[in-house]
């Protein structure tokens, strides 16, 4: 006998289990913004948090698809970024046709675009020094910044008198690094450029928002994606649940009838 479902994950039209999906929390999210603030990744990192663009639509956005004056601030998806010979490609063509979908911006995130727009020299809203898209290689240097900041155990390889020498970096909690002491080992937890948009389409899911406005949101085909791969518990302890099922029970307004009862 086993005391486990073997099969668990695995769709009924066959194939592997899926791999469980993560989302940062609250207190990650300010984590990761208050370690790269101001660094060359923050508007990247802002928009995916906060629009659940995918990367390629991120790195392929123009500043005549942003309207931050309008009564509705928001953002047009018309462009996507790939990459031939090594070099970047901007094209109209995206992934689906689901994919073209315009996403009202929160405030915090139209600050950010504002004073970016202001110091930009380009078209794109993220681009390299010379004012064109990045290319991968580009992007890879851009996510270094969050990945330097990890508290992560790694291993670096440098060349001395022609020699490839290994060595190990073993961060310590809020620790400096060795050779830059602007660099603080503050990010306890994995981050990809793809978990910036799970976060975003878990946290409207979280906050009640209907799944097919979810699955316009997030440029899905169809609900089922969002739901079957996004709709997952973001908090699962009691304490942090506990106002979560007050709130779905209006526990607040009930208890406050019952005391007006009991004073009649």
């Amino acid at each position: 006998m086993i005391d486990y479902n073997p099969s668990a994950g695995i769709p009924a039209k066959g194939g592997i289990p899926g791999k469980g999906k993560t989302v940062l929390t609250d207190e990650q999210v300010k984590t990761l913004l208050d370690a790269i603030r101001g660094k060359r990744p923050y508007v990247f990192i802002m928009i995916g948090l906060y629009t659940g663009l995918r990367r390629e639509e991120i790195l392929a956005l123009q500043w005549d698809c942003v309207f931050l004056d309008n009564k509705v601030p928001y953002l047009s998806v018309r462009r996507a970024w790939r990459e031939e010979h090594n070099r970047p490609v901007i094209s109209t063509v995206l992934k689906t046709p689901a994919a073209r979908r315009d996403i009202p911006i929160p405030e915090c995130l139209v600050d950010c675009l504002r004073k970016a727009k202001e110091e930009s020299v380009s078209e794109y809203v993220i681009s390299n020094s010379e004012g064109q898209p990045l290319s991968d290689a580009q992007f890879q240097r851009l996510w270094k910044y969050v990945t330097v900041r990890s508290q992560k155990k790694r291993t670096y390889y440098k060349y001395v008198n022609g020699e490839s020498i290994r060595y190990t970096v073993d961060p310590t909690v809020l620790g400096f690094q060795k050779n830059n002491h602007n660099i603080v080992y503050s990010i306890d937890f994995d981050v990809t450029p793809h978990l910036l948009r799970h976060t975003y389409i878990t946290n409207l899911l979280y906050a009640g928002v209907d799944p097919k406005t979810v699955q316009y949101l997030a440029g899905h085909e169809n609900s089922k994606t969002t739901m079957d791969i996004y709709a997952k518990v973001k908090y699962n302890k009691p304490e942090e649940l506990l106002d979560v099922v007050n709130g779905a029970f209006n526990q607040e307004s009930l208890e406050n009838d019952t005391g007006k009862e009991e004073a009649v």
